[in-house]
Formats: C-alpha cells, sequence, structure tokens
C-alpha cells in the first residue's frame, strides 16, 4: 500500500497512539490492531474524505469496534464508501469485507444510482477493492447481507435514522443479528438527538437518541457492552432548520449562516458497541 508522504504517516502514528488509549481505556478492547494506519494513511484514499478524518476519527472508532485485519467484516450501506476505503484494504489479505449496499435492481431511484456509483468506485480501483463482495440489504426482500454467522463484525455509520424513515429498522437489526458469529459485535455511529426526542422529530432533523438505538439492537438480540464519547460534539445543539443535513458536509443552507455550521462542524455522534446474545 501507498501513503500520503512522511509527515502524514507521523501524525496518523500519534493520531492513532492516543486514540489507543482512549478505546482500551474505556472498553478493554485487547490488542489494536496496528493495520488501522496503514489504511487511515493510504493514498487511495479520496482527499476530500481525508479532510473528514478530524470529525469521524476513524482510527480510534475502528480500535473502538475491536476491529483486527484476519476478522470477516459487513459494512451496512456504504454509501459513497468514505469507510470503504479504510475497510477494504485492512481486510484484504487476512480478512474479509462485505459491503451490504443497497440492491443493484431497485425502482428507488436514489438506490439504484447509489449502488451504481458505488459498484464503479469499486471496480475503478481493483488492486484496493478486488476482494470486497457487494451483497445487497432492503428489508424484507434483500437480508442475506452475508453468510449466516459467517461475521466477527458488523459496522454501520449514520445510517439507522434512514431506516427509521423507511420503516425497515427492525429487518436491519434482525440481518446484522443474523450475519454475526456467536459473540460477534456490531459496532454503530449515529447523530445523536436529545433524550425524550419524539420519534417524529427524529425523522424530521436525523438525529437518533441512543434510547432509541438500545431499543432495536436490544429488541433484536443484542446485548450493549460500550460506549464512547469519540465522535461527540459538544458544540452541536442538533436543533438546526434542515437538521444534520445544516451541517457539513452537506450544508444544506448552502451560503446562509455557511461559515456559523462550519465551525460547529459535523454532527454529535454516539459510538455504541453491542454483543450478539
Amino acid at each position: 500500500m501507498k501513503y500520503r508522504g512522511s509527515s502524514n504517516m507521523l501524525k496518523a502514528a500519534v493520531f492513532f497512539g492516543s486514540c489507543v488509549l482512549t478505546a482500551m481505556a474505556s472498553s478493554s478492547p485487547g490488542k489494536p490492531e496496528t493495520g488501522v494506519i496503514d489504511a487511515v494513511a493510504g493514498e487511495h484514499r479520496t482527499p476530500a474524505y481525508v479532510l473528514r478524518d478530524e470529525y469521524r476519527h476513524p482510527a480510534e472508532t475502528l480500535v473502538f469496534f475491536r476491529l483486527e485485519k484476519n476478522q470477516t467484516v459487513v459494512e451496512i450501506w456504504p454509501g459513497g464508501g468514505w469507510y470503504t476505503e479504510i475497510l477494504a484494504p485492512l481486510l484484504k489479505q487476512q480478512g474479509q469485507f462485505y459491503a451490504a449496499s443497497f440492491p443493484a435492481e431497485t425502482p428507488v431511484e436514489y438506490y439504484k444510482k447509489s449502488r451504481a456509483r458505488y459498484d464503479a468506485k469499486l471496480a475503478a480501483n481493483p488492486e484496493v477493492y478486488d476482494a470486497a463482495i457487494v451483497t445487497e440489504l432492503a428489508p424484507p426482500e434483500f437480508t442475506d447481507i452475508a453468510p449466516m454467522g459467517s461475521a466477527d463484525r458488523v459496522l454501520t455509520f449514520r445510517n439507522v435514522h434512514n431506516w427509521m424513515k423507511a420503516g425497515s429498522a427492525e429487518g436491519v437489526f434482525s440481518a446484522m443479528h443474523s450475519a454475526l458469529k456467536p459473540d460477534g459485535l456490531l459496532g454503530i455511529v449515529e447523530h445523536r438527538a436529545k433524550p425524550g426526542t419524539l420519534f417524529a422529530d427524529m425523522i424530521k432533523s436525523g438525529y437518533v437518541t441512543e434510547a432509541a438505538v438500545i431499543k432495536f439492537a436490544t429488541d433484536a438480540g443484542f446485548e450493549l457492552v460500550a460506549s464512547s464519547e469519540i465522535n461527540a460534539n459538544s458544540a452541536d445543539t442538533a436543533d438546526h432548520p434542515r437538521g444534520v443535513w445544516t451541517l457539513p458536509p452537506s450544508l444544506r443552507l448552502g451560503d446562509t449562516d455557511k461559515d456559523k455550521y462550519l465551525a460547529i462542524g459535523e454532527s454529535d455522534r454516539m459510538t455504541l458497541l453491542f454483543k450478539k446474545s
């Protein structure tokens, strides 16, 4: 794998060292996976995606999720492939990476276009992505995201609100539970609403309460084992005119109060780890 240069590698090493201490202190994840440093620093990553690292803390987050490069890992609804750019090369040699994307054949135009862009992304760089296996997830028709009981980890980033809006959250959590090995782990990052936020407001804003995520998970047969403030942002009040999409990277208000929202940064997020029980 190629890297972005010695200065970036040094930054990655320092960054990773601090995140290891944080993750080990909060959840005792065991031996840290140093391959994460290589994947985060890889020059194949999209430059605009790299700029988001300061908000998304990929190295810290993956250590907290106890990721190892020899595991079978499923990423749920990978979107534009932000985390795929890290997970696919990390797992390529010793593990297996599944991307549970949208169905290729679907009447939902957004799903169809998103899947086509994702497939094109992977096809354009076989050196990085040729070992990735793309599956389909859209309950109730498509739920086979990996062979049953095969995954060490299932990971999803900022997606629970989408499943709630689509009315498919229960089906997705069930599919994730089925894919995991006994005692396999589910890692979730999601925009965080204030406690007591109404369901309708969660749908409208994109912010979800921790209680709602935990209930979806426990109802599906998961047990919460750890939580982290790795992706917290105390500057985010979670009450913006266009919900979470008011903030970067979406900036739905355009130039209106743009500097204000850029100063806030990306959303306040929960980071939760569950075990299949």
